[in-house]
């Protein structure tokens, strides 16, 4: 959403709380849809494992996939990404947002805040599976904004943070967006929101989220993670635009490559298969093996 016209102590405080909301699902879940409790409810995930995998005997990395506003775990690219990531040896995660798909919530009471609390609870649920090795971050759009900030908050809190994050057009842009009272084809007034907007018809934000977003600190808390990332920003995207993904660069430096994917648009249904692949070679680049059986 081009806005142009063609959120150490308290930080850590708050990440206990978050934690203390995370609850395993049933016993012996290991792949396929599974449940876990979030802040704001019950988040529906779904966990794809390695063909072969032996979750009694193996262990292998996990990369929890985050998806965009008015999006869902399964709309892609997150099925893709998933599928792809399973054939080189790496399992993942995927779960809907509270306010989205099958997990509780309404989308009018979803903040970006409340998404970096979801995020938190399935980083707990991860954590405590006993065949995962080492944990990864995937975010698409605002699903970008929400991994690079939890990443950041859990750099803040202690040595306990992802081994490497992929960012596909992460969606700094929401900031700006809400400051200007320009969201997609809403319009509002950015000093006194309506109690929601529209977006399309049936998307619908909320006060709440107008407002909040408006003073998130997006870029200082993602510097917090120093681990490696991978941006990848499709240079036909028409609703984040490219100087996101650049500011990402400018704080990550060293530790980040960026990529411009020639032809890709924001949906990432043009050059899909480019994306899965660079995402599946960064993620195997770091990850010390895709999957050990015994």
């Amino acid at each position: 959403m081009n806005v142009s016209k063609n959120m150490f102590p308290i930080a850590l405080r708050r990440t206990f709380l978050i934690l203390l909301f995370a609850i395993l699902p049933l016993a012996g879940a290991a792949a396929g849809d599974v449940e876990l409790r979030g802040p704001q409810g019950a988040l529906s995930a779904v966990i794809t494992l390695p063909d072969g995998f032996n979750t009694e005997s193996g262990r292998c990395p996990m990369v929890i996939l985050m998806h965009g506003v008015f999006s869902s775990k399964d709309y892609n690219p997150m099925p893709a990404l998933a599928k792809g990531l399973a054939a080189a040896g790496i399992a993942s995660i995927r779960f809907d947002f509270d306010g989205h798909g099958k997990s509780e919530g309404r989308m009018e009471d979803m903040t970006v805040e409340k998404e970096i609390a979801d995020a938190m609870a399935v980083w707990t649920y991860v954590k405590g599976l006993p065949y995962v090795s080492e944990i990864g971050f995937l975010g698409h759009s605002q699903g970008g904004v929400v991994a690079s900030m939890t990443a950041g908050r859990l750099a803040e809190a202690g040595p306990n943070v992802p081994k490497a994050m992929v960012l596909l057009a992460p969606g700094s842009i929401i900031k700006d967006a809400c400051q200007a009272g320009r969201f997609f084809n809403a319009r509002f007034d950015p000093k006194d929101p309506p109690q929601f907007i529209r977006c399309w018809l049936i998307n619908k934000l909320g006060r709440e989220y107008l407002v909040s977003t408006q003073t998130l600190d997006i870029y200082g808390t993602a510097s917090a993670y120093m681990g490696r990332v991978c941006i990848l920003h499709g240079n036909k995207d028409r609703i984040v635009p490219l100087w996101c993904s650049e500011r990402y660069k400018e704080i990550y430096g060293d530790q980040a490559e960026y990529t411009i994917v020639d032809g890709e648009n924001h949906s990432i249904n043009r050059r899909r298969a480019e994306v899965v692949s660079r995402t599946v070679a960064f993620f195997r680049s770091i990850f010390l093996i895709p999957f050990t059986s015994a």
